[in-house]
């Protein structure tokens, strides 16, 4: 994926084993994306973002389950979305599943930039047969989740412990800077209630992201989105 500023000049985006270092205010509505490249003595992980343009969906993480998922929220969201995570699944999934949702949520924090004329808001609700889920989300600033779910099934596809959905969602909300809800209003399927939320957590974020024009700077009476 390649970031350009607002003179079509290709951005270097630094990384660290931390997490980013590039100037995120270069990152223009024009071609809002961000790059994190996190590595530790549990993950190595890439992930790049495009919030305008939809350059395809690419997901390596190891855990079939998480890819599944990712590339709905992105499919639904209208993202561009390259993950390419190794952890120590020999363990177990949960290391990898924490970090590509900070990493991501820190990617979300780069494109944004500044946040101006963005609607910040964003609700959406997904059907998943017999599944229905709620999520709604404000690009704040201000981290929050609230995660009303009940998983019965306590691991899918061989290596991915459902709890780790919650764990997932609150390092988004914490690295994305967001209010973040997450209400499954019913259910039965546990497959189907995941993808419920990730499917409506993808197309609440194209609200919130979503350039309005008539939007005077930032969408606040403070005047920052980003304290």
């Amino acid at each position: 994926m390649v970031c350009m500023d607002t003179k079509n000049r290709v951005l270097t985006l630094g990384a660290t084993k931390e997490g980013i270092t590039s100037d995120s205010s270069l990152l223009q509505a024009k071609g809002r994306c961000g790059k994190v490249t996190r590595v530790t003595g549990e993950t190595n992980i890439t992930v790049s973002l495009s919030l305008d343009a939809q350059t395809g969906v690419m997901v390596d993480t190891g855990i079939g389950f998480l890819d599944h998922m990712l590339s709905l929220l992105a499919k639904h969201g209208r993202f561009g979305l390259t993950v390419d995570a190794k952890g120590d699944t020999y363990i177990d999934a949960h290391h990898t599943v924490e970090d590509v949702a900070l990493a991501l949520g820190q990617a979300l924090t780069q494109a944004l930039g500044a946040k101006e004329q963005i609607e910040r808001y964003g609700q959406a609700w997904a059907p998943m047969d017999e599944a229905l889920t709620q999520v709604v989300i404000d690009l704040s600033g201000r981290p929050y989740l609230v995660y009303k779910a009940e998983l019965t099934t306590p691991v899918l596809g061989g290596n991915f412990e459902t709890e780790l959905v919650e764990d997932f969602f609150q390092a988004l909300a914490m690295n994305g800077l967001m209010n973040l809800h997450v209400r499954n209003e019913y259910g039965r399927n546990t497959h189907h209630i995941i993808e419920s939320m990730f499917k409506a957590t993808g197309r609440a974020l194209r609200q919130a992201v979503t350039i309005n024009t008539e939007i005077e700077g930032i969408n606040s009476t403070k005047g920052s989105l980003t304290v």
